[in-house]
């Protein structure tokens, strides 16, 4: 399918989703034309087409706020793309992250939320841990253990990845799941330690993709005796 064989509605447009390649998190919505797919593609950085001024948009001309695009892919019906993108600052005009900070209630009210409440899972959690940092000891484990340092840290990374190699060889799957869980939150707990931010974890892992494991091992240990 070509850029002229997409499935543009009656005023020449397709809706484009952009979504940050890293960690799910979708930033924005708008639309663009031909001209505006052509110049992402020949760009690398997110152009749409503005309704409102009726011409071609490069996101972040005025704000820098830009959005650096790894790939297009196109839906099935041709009529909807997304943007996989690295994101420079805040993607919402209101200076929050993602333009998606508002959700629907069960009657159909809206309500405002945080605006990490529409993440994925792992940067929620991110969210969550770096909030905790300036709460008390006494009330957040999360607290006490950044206060604790990375030996305090160590120590439980260790401890709970020994409780999930024993569930993985003789405990339910339940147990599995759980200690994988607790595994994850000391790492990332970790990573907060650190000020490692998880996009640097997922952009290392994504990064290995299409590279034999064995191959990127022996790298690391060539590199380790650099």
């Amino acid at each position: 399918m070509s850029i002229e064989a997409l499935n543009y509605d009656d005023r020449g447009l397709v809706a484009v989703i952009a979504q940050d390649a890293e960690t799910g998190e979708v930033r924005m919505m708008a639309y663009a034309d031909p001209v505006a797919v052509q110049e992402t593609l020949r760009t690398g950085v997110a152009h749409f087409h503005s309704r409102r001024r009726n011409k071609l948009w490069k996101k972040g001309e005025s704000s820098g706020n830009i959005l650096r695009v790894r790939s297009v892919w196109v839906d099935c019906d041709g009529d909807t793309l997304i943007y996989m993108v690295d994101p420079e600052g805040p993607s919402c005009h209101t200076g929050a992250e993602t333009c998606f900070f508002r959700r629907l209630d069960a009657e159909g009210g809206l309500v405002q939320h945080e605006q990490d409440s529409s993440a994925p899972t792992l940067l929620r959690l991110e969210r969550t841990l770096l909030e905790r940092k300036s709460s008390d000891a006494g009330t957040s484990y999360t607290k006490s253990l950044l206060d604790g340092g990375a030996s305090k840290v160590d120590e439980k990374v260790r401890e709970e990845a020994a409780e999930l190699g024993r569930a993985l060889i003789n405990e339910s799957d339940q147990r599995v799941t759980s200690e994988a869980g607790d595994v994850l939150y000391h790492l990332l707990v970790g990573l907060v330690l650190r000020e490692v931010p998880l996009r640097a974890l997922l952009a290392e892992l994504s990064g290995r993709f299409g590279t034999s494991g064995h191959r990127e091992k022996a790298s690391r240990s060539r590199r380790g005796l650099s």
